[in-house]
């Protein structure tokens, strides 16, 4: 399954992230208690973090491990796949990892966690590096770009 990705460190937005590659770890609260953590894994793993973030997702299955998928944002297209999926009573999520034709080279991972006091938190992790030279050329616009789409992922699922 890690054939055909663009990076070799599959699944490392679990835990230490790799070095050479540019660190997201931000989180937002969406909100308190178990209907809130539910609607927000059920959005998760639908891909509705994707859709509200203004990406377009080209597919209507639900996240499996496995799922290969097409995001665009305006005439850019970004091959994924998903590396992992967490489906727990109390964290929700998934990630997916770059694949060839994607603008960037890395994994970006999606959790959402029902917290002991009761807090629902959206983490978004991800490493990642230019992998064309439009993006390398792209530099500080490219990341002001990532940055505003995880802003908006942040955003996203406290919007009804």
């Amino acid at each position: 399954m890690t054939d055909d990705l663009s990076y070799p460190e599959v699944g490392a937005t679990r835990g230490t992230l790799p070095p050479g590659y540019h660190h997201v770890r931000r989180s937002a609260v969406l909100g308190h208690g178990a209907d809130c953590f539910r609607s927000a894994a059920e959005r998760v793993l639908g891909w509705e973090l994707q859709r509200r973030s203004g990406l377009a997702v080209n597919t209507s299955d639900p996240v499996r491990d496995g799922l290969d998928a097409v995001l665009r944002i305006g005439p850019v297209q970004a091959p994924v796949r998903v590396v992992y999926v967490v489906d727990e009573p109390r964290r929700a999520g998934f990630a997916y990892g770059t694949r060839p034709g994607h603008p960037e080279s890395g994994e970006e991972a999606f959790l959402v966690e029902h917290l002991a006091d009761d807090t629902v938190r959206l983490d978004v992790t991800a490493f990642s590096r230019p992998a064309t030279l439009l993006s390398r050329l792209g530099g500080p616009v490219t990341r002001l770009v990532q940055r505003m789409i995880t802003d908006r992922y942040l955003r996203a699922l406290s919007q009804n």
